[in-house]
């Protein structure tokens, strides 16, 4: 058995003001300008989307790649040419919204005058 701990040894609890005062200037500075905090959101939420963009970019190029793989092995050599046709089209209508926008445009003045 161990001996009774003698409450003299046993130093007491100190709390440190430091982390707390610290907690407390953050806190006010981020009161004080949520401006400044609110303007930074927005760069976050377009760094996501190029980072979500490139690496769906990444996946597509990888997927065409493997089905064209496939047809240039079994030498369906119409068929690889009607797919990566067919694959380019829709990276572009996914991957460039604003340039079919621009497209459609053009050529609907070019139509309808």
């Amino acid at each position: 058995m161990s001996a009774p701990r003698n409450s003299s040894t046993c130093s007491p609890l100190r709390l440190r003001p430091w982390p707390a005062a610290l907690a407390l200037a953050v806190g006010l500075l981020l009161c004080l300008a949520p401006e400044a905090v609110a303007q930074s959101g927005n760069d976050v939420g377009r760094n996501i989307g190029d980072l979500l963009q490139g690496t769906a970019t990444q996946i597509y190029g990888g997927i065409v790649a493997i089905v064209g793989l496939v047809f240039l092995i079994n030498r369906r050599y119409t068929e690889l040419g009607i797919f990566l046709l067919a694959a380019v089209v829709v990276a572009w209508l996914v991957f460039s919204p604003d340039q079919i926008a621009a497209a459609a445009r053009a050529i609907g003045r070019q139509v309808l005058g």
